[in-house]
C-alpha cells in the first residue's frame, strides 16, 4: 500500500484545532477550485474537526446556516427562525465566539431571543471555522467562525471577461428562492461583482403535521403550522476590486441585509409560549418587524516571495426595528404601545501576516493586530415618554505566533497574545489587560500519521448590555465584574492512506478540555442589598470537555464519511452561588453522529447525497437559563437526500432535487430552545422551538 507523507505546513492550517482535514484538499486546493468554480457555485467549509467539498455543501440547496455547518463535529446552529441563526461551539453559543464577515465582526449582541448572526448561505464562498480557541490569532472563548463572500475573478472560467448567475429555488415546506449575479473583469487589473438575493419564506408545518406539547397531546389553538416565520429576506452586495501590482491588491465591499415580516415576539421561543403569552395579554402574535445590517469593508492583501499580508477596514451596522403598538389592545398596556429600535455598529482594522524564514530550522511566523469598537444604541418611543440609552466597548490586541520545524518529525507552535479592553456601560465602566500564552507540539510519526497537542491561554471581557432590550437601561451596576479567563487544552491525531484500489482513508480525533475561569453568567441572582431580580456576575469556574472524531473514505465516484461528538460542561460555582454548583451549559446537547454518503456518476454528469444527523437524549439536571421545570431533551434522527444534474447538452446548467427531513421527525435543535419552562402569570410554558418537517425542494441555476 503506497501512502502520503502529511505536509506541514497543510497541517498547520486544517489541524489548528488538531483534526486533519482531508489532505488531498490541502495539496490539490488551487486546481480543485478552479474545477469547481466552473459549474459549482457552492461553499467551501474548512473546519479544524472536518472538511465538507463544496459539492456536497451545494447539494444541501442552504437556506439557513443551519443547513450548512450540523454536520461539523462540535458545531450546531440553533433557532429555527430567519432572525434566530444562533452558531454554538461545543454548547458555547455566539457571545463567546469570534465571527466575521470578510474581515468585518458580527458580534452584536441585539437581543437575548435571537442569534447574532445575519446572512444568507447562498452568498458565501467559504466558511472557515476553528472548533474551539486554539491559536492566539483568535479571541473567543470557543472558537471562530469566518465567512467569506463570492469573488468575481474566481467564478469567472478560462479566458471570460464577463459572467453571470441565476437561481430559483422552491421548497413545499419552506418557501421561494431566487438570486442574480453578475461579474467580470474591467480590464486586467480591475474587476467586479454584483448580487441580489431574495428569499420568500413561508409559515411552515413541523414534522407529523402536529404541535404536540411535552404530554405528547395536541396544543389546542394549533393546527400543525408554525406562525411568525413567513417573511421576506433581500441581499444584496457588491464588489469591486483592484490589483495595484503583480502582488497587491484592494477591495471595496458593500452589502446590504434586510429580513423583515409579521414576526413572533421571542423568535427563539416556540409557537407554544408565544399563543399561551398572547392569549393571557390579549395582545397581537405577530409584530411587524424588520432587522437590517449595512456592511462596508476596505481588503487589501500583500504577496511577497515570503511574506502574505491580510488587512481589512470595516464598518458593520445591524439595526433591529418592532411595531409594538399592538400592546394598546389591551387598555392595561396601552403605555407599553411604542418603536422600538436598537442599533449595533462595529467598526474596526485589523491585520495579520504570515512570513516564512528558511534555514536549518524553518520559522512561519504569524503575526498581526486586531481592534474593534462596539456601539451600540437604544430607542423606545411611547405615547407618554422616549426612552434612550447606548453603550460601547473597545478591544485592541495583538499576536505573534511561530511555528518552528526542528525537523522532519517535530514542530513547535509558541503563541503571544495582548488583549486590551475597555468597556462603558451600565454594569462596569472599567479596563481590562491581558496577556495571552499558547503552546503546542506535533509530532509526524509516520509519514501518514500526525499527533498534535496544544495548550491556549483564553481571555473575554465582559459584555455590553443586549441592544434591543435598553442597551443597559435596566441593567444593574456590578464594577466588581471579572473578566473571564482560562486555557484550552487539545490532544489529536490525524492518518491518512491512500491506495488506487482500495480507496482513501482518512480518520482524525480531538480530545478537549476547556476551562473557563470567573465565567459571567447573565441572569445571576443578585446578593442582598442589589435592588434587582438578576444582574450579570462571575459565579464559578466552567469546565467543558468531551471530544470530536471523523473517518472518511473514497474511491472512484463514492464518498463517505462519518463524525462523531460530545461536549459536556459543569460549573464549580463560587460560594455566594452555590445554588448553581454542578450546572451545565443550557445550549449543551447530547452524543451526535452524523453520516453523509455521496456517489458520483461521471458518465451522466450527476450526483446523489444522503446525510443522516443522529443526536442522543440529554437528561434532566441541573443548568444554567434553560427550562425551570423540565429541561430534558429529546434525541432525535434526520434524514436528507437530494440529487444533482449537470446536463451536458447546456453548458452552465446545474438542476438539484431533494428532500429534507426525509421521514419527517417531529423534532427541535438541542441548541435551540427546548423544555417546559413555569412563569408565574402565564403558567407553564412549553418553549420547544421545533425545526421543519419533511421539505421537498428543487433548484435551477445555470451559470454563463
Amino acid at each position: 500500500m503506497s501512502t502520503l507523507r502529511l505536509h506541514p505546513c497543510a497541517i498547520a492550517v486544517a489541524v489548528s484545532a488538531a483534526v486533519f482535514t482531508q489532505l488531498s484538499y490541502a495539496q490539490d486546493e488551487q486546481s480543485s477550485e478552479s474545477v469547481e468554480r466552473i459549474s459549482v457555485w457552492s461553499t467551501a467549509i474548512k473546519a479544524s474537526s472536518m472538511y465538507m467539498s463544496g459539492e456536497d455543501l451545494a447539494n444541501k440547496q442552504a437556506d439557513h446556516i443551519s443547513d450548512l455547518l450540523r454536520s461539523i463535529p462540535g458545531v450546531d446552529v440553533g433557532g429555527a427562525h430567519s432572525l434566530n441563526q444562533r452558531i454554538t461551539i461545543r454548547s458555547m453559543d455566539d457571545k463567546d465566539l469570534d465571527i466575521s464577515i470578510d474581515g468585518a465582526k458580527q458580534n452584536t449582541y441585539m437581543y437575548h431571543h435571537m442569534g447574532n448572526l445575519q446572512i444568507h448561505a447562498d452568498i458565501l464562498k467559504s466558511v472557515d471555522i476553528d472548533v474551539g480557541t486554539n491559536s492566539v490569532i483568535n479571541g473567543g472563548l470557543g472558537g471562530s467562525v469566518k465567512f467569506e463572500t463570492k469573488q468575481a475573478r474566481e467564478l469567472l472560467n478560462e479566458g471570460q471577461d464577463f459572467g453571470g448567475r441565476v437561481q430559483l429555488s422552491a421548497g413545499d415546506n419552506s418557501g421561494t428562492n431566487y438570486s442574480a449575479s453578475g461579474y467580470g473583469v474591467f480590464s486586467e487589473n480591475f474587476d467586479f461583482l454584483a448580487y441580489y438575493n431574495h428569499v420568500d419564506r413561508d409559515n411552515y408545518d413541523v414534522g407529523g403535521g402536529k404541535i404536540k406539547g411535552a404530554d405528547g397531546q395536541v396544543i389546542d389553538g394549533t393546527d400543525g403550522k408554525v406562525r411568525g416565520l413567513e417573511g421576506e429576506l433581500d441581499d444584496a452586495l457588491i464588489k469591486f476590486g483592484w490589483n495595484l501590482a503583480s502582488n497587491q491588491r484592494i477591495q471595496l465591499s458593500y452589502e446590504k441585509y434586510k429580513d423583515e415580516g409579521d414576526y413572533s415576539y421571542r423568535p427563539d421561543m416556540g409557537l407554544a409560549t408565544d399563543q399561551a403569552i398572547t392569549d393571557s395579554l390579549q395582545i397581537p402574535l405577530l409584530w411587524p418587524t424588520e432587522l437590517t445590517r449595512d456592511t462596508i469593508t476596505l481588503n487589501y492583501e500583500l504577496t511577497t516571495d515570503a511574506t502574505l499580508l491580510k488587512a481589512a477596514v470595516y464598518s458593520n451596522t445591524s439595526e433591529l426595528w418592532r411595531d409594538e403598538t399592538g400592546y394598546a389592545q389591551n387598555p392595561d398596556y396601552a403605555a407599553w404601545a411604542g418603536i422600538i429600535t436598537g442599533e449595533a455598529k462595529n467598526t474596526g482594522i485589523n491585520a495579520i501576516a504570515e512570513t516564512a524564514f528558511d534555514g536549518n530550522i524553518e520559522h512561519d511566523v504569524t503575526y498581526g493586530f486586531d481592534y474593534v469598537k462596539h456601539e451600540t444604541d437604544y430607542r423606545g418611543k411611547y405615547p407618554a415618554s422616549t426612552d434612550t440609552s447606548d453603550e460601547e466597548a473597545t478591544n485592541l490586541a495583538f499576536f505573534v505566533q511561530d511555528r518552528i520545524t526542528l525537523n522532519q518529525y517535530f514542530a513547535v507552535i509558541p503563541g503571544l497574545r495582548y488583549d486590551r479592553y475597555d468597556i462603558d456601560s451600565v454594569v462596569v465602566d472599567n479596563d481590562f489587560n491581558d496577556t495571552s500564552l499558547a503552546l503546542a507540539l506535533e509530532y509526524q510519526a509516520a509519514d501518514n500519521l500526525l499527533v498534535k497537542l496544544s495548550a491556549t491561554e483564553l481571555f473575554k471581557g465582559p459584555e455590553i448590555g443586549e441592544v434591543f432590550v435598553g442597551a443597559g437601561l435596566f441593567d444593574t451596576a456590578n464594577p466588581g465584574i471579572d473578566a473571564e479567563t482560562g486555557v484550552n487544552y487539545e490532544f489529536s491525531f490525524a492518518y491518512r492512506s491512500e491506495a488506487l484500489i482500495t480507496g482513501t482513508l482518512s480518520l482524525g480525533a480531538t480530545v478537549f478540555k476547556t476551562d473557563i475561569n470567573d465565567y459571567i453568567y447573565d441572569y445571576a441572582t443578585p446578593p442582598e442589598g442589589v435592588d434587582a431580580r438578576s444582574w450579570k456576575d462571575n459565579i464559578g469556574d466552567m469546565e467543558v470537555d468531551g471530544f470530536e472524531a471523523y473517518a472518511t473514505y473514497s474511491l472512484g465516484g463514492f464518498d463517505g464519511t462519518v463524525t462523531f461528538s460530545r461536549a459536556e460542561s459543569e460549573l464549580d460555582a463560587f460560594d455566594a452561588y452555590a445554588d448553581l454548583d454542578g450546572a451545565r451549559l443550557d445550549r449543551q446537547q447530547g452524543d451526535t453522529v452524523s453520516a453523509n454518503i455521496n456517489y458520483s456518476f461521471d458518465s451522466i454528469a450527476a450526483s446523489v447525497f444522503w446525510e443522516v444527523l443522529y443526536v442522543d437524549d440529554v437528561d434532566p439536571e441541573l443548568d444554567l437559563d434553560g427550562a425551570t421545570l423540565d429541561n430534558s431533551k429529546d434525541g432525535y434522527t434526520v434524514h436528507n437526500v437530494s440529487a444533482r444534474w449537470e446536463p451536458e447538452t447546456v453548458e452552465g446548467l446545474t438542476i438539484i432535487a431533494g428532500v429534507d427531513n426525509v421521514f419527517d421527525e417531529f423534532y427541535a435543535s438541542q441548541s435551540s430552545r427546548t423544555g417546559v419552562s413555569f412563569h408565574p402569570r402565564f403558567g407553564e410554558l412549553y418553549l420547544q422551538d421545533f425545526e421543519p418537517g419533511r421539505n421537498i425542494k428543487a433548484t435551477v441555476s445555470y451559470q454563463f
